[in-house]
């Protein structure tokens, strides 16, 4: 499985702002459902296709968090910078 990785400290005062050159699925992830992701089981995850950007997350709660990107299997590539706006909840 191929995709892109971010870890950091989060929570719901905070914005997740995820800039992509082209379509991809943008998952927001507990420390456990990460780990379930990369082993191909089950897991739950915010976030989703996304078809514009930038795409933001707000987490939903504070604590530890993965941001993984990823194509959903299909072919190419995709590039992807990520950063925490801090005390950002975001709008629109």
């Amino acid at each position: 499985m191929n995709f892109l990785h971010q870890e950091f400290e989060a929570g719901p005062d905070d914005t997740v702002e995820v800039v992509l050159d082209g379509q991809a699925n943008v998952m927001l992830l507990d420390p456990a459902n990460f780990e379930n992701y990369r082993n191909g089981r089950s897991f739950r995850y915010h976030g989703g296709l996304a078809r514009y950007s930038p795409t933001r997350l707000v987490p939903p709660h504070q604590g530890r968090w993965h941001l993984a990107v990823d194509l959903g299997g299909q072919g190419g590539s995709v590039r992807a910078g990520v950063r925490v706006l801090r005390g950002m909840t975001a709008t629109g």
